[in-house]
């Protein structure tokens, strides 16, 4: 499996990740909703620190997955004192569909994603419920349906999409990815297609100043990820550098015992083109 982790006592915490039969999951904050149990005697029991490498080592497919709520447990025990437990629920995906995992005080529960996107709070049925308040938008101009006997005009493009959120809490976040994501448009190739991908994300990127958490402190888009799930090229760009760099998981011993790393390339990467 390839990802992006922070490793402890060569350990991976994987923030997300994927494996070499095509499945891929990614962790987002789900702070305040959810839930990790004791250890059960009748279930297996995995710590959520373990739930993204345990799922890609077990799971070949997302039929798989969606077997799992009678069979796992999600623990609540920390990595170390150091790292205590992270509040997430997890999208989990293949090159045709995706679902959404969520512990909660209730139970496990693992919902079909039809638009294949996933930010923090609420819960995902939430997400999706609200998207009801938005099916007017659209990527072409609105006729006029306000009052036939009046002459108004469409005098910007993209009007179609007012009301769009553009705010960074996650609702708003999870409406605008949704709505780029089922319009966007890619070419064929791979470039082409990972270029996309990134654009797509670049519509709901946290920029430092907009979002403070802290006296002086701002939530930051860290990094972006792109997983081409059929061929195991991991992409990604960081906050400090836009240029998409890449690691191929086939270029390794994919039967090897050893936690192979890359370190993030930092700095932003500028093509001078009269130097």
């Amino acid at each position: 499996m390839i990802g992006m982790a922070h490793v402890a006592e060569n350990y991976p915490l994987y923030y997300d990740a994927m494996n070499e039969k095509g499945v891929a999951i990614a962790g987002l904050n789900f702070v305040g909703n959810a839930v990790y149990s004791e250890v059960q005697s009748d279930v297996e029991n995995i710590a959520q620190f373990e739930f993204i490498p345990w799922i890609l080592s077990q799971c070949a497919s997302l039929a798989e997955v969606r077997e799992l709520p009678d069979r796992i447990n999600i623990v609540n025990t920390p990595f170390s004192e150091q790292l205590p437990l992270a509040q997430l629920h997890w999208i989990i995906s293949d090159e045709n569909e995706s679902i959404t995992v969520e512990s909660m005080s209730h139970g496990l529960h693992i919902y079909d994603n039809p638009v294949g996107v996933l930010t923090n709070n609420p819960p995902f049925p939430q997400q999706m419920f609200q998207l009801n308040n938005y099916m007017h938008l659209s990527p072409k101009q609105p006729e006029n349906t306000f009052g036939e006997n009046l002459a108004l005009d469409t005098y910007s493009r993209g009007m179609g999409g007012i009301g769009l959120p553009g705010d960074l809490s996650s609702s708003s976040r999870f409406v605008r990815v949704a709505f780029t994501k089922i319009h966007a448009i890619s070419g064929e190739s791979e470039k082409e297609s990972v270029s996309q991908f990134f654009h797509i994300l670049g519509s709901v990127d946290q920029q430092r100043g907009c979002c403070e958490v802290a006296d002086g402190k701002y939530e930051i888009t860290l990094y972006t990820s792109c997983c081409n799930v059929t061929k195991g090229i991991y992409y990604y760009n960081t906050y400090e550098n836009h240029q998409i760099s890449a690691v191929d998981m086939y270029a390794e011993d994919l039967d090897g015992n050893n936690l192979i790393c890359y370190t993030v390339i930092q700095g932003e990467q500028i093509n001078y083109q009269n130097k």
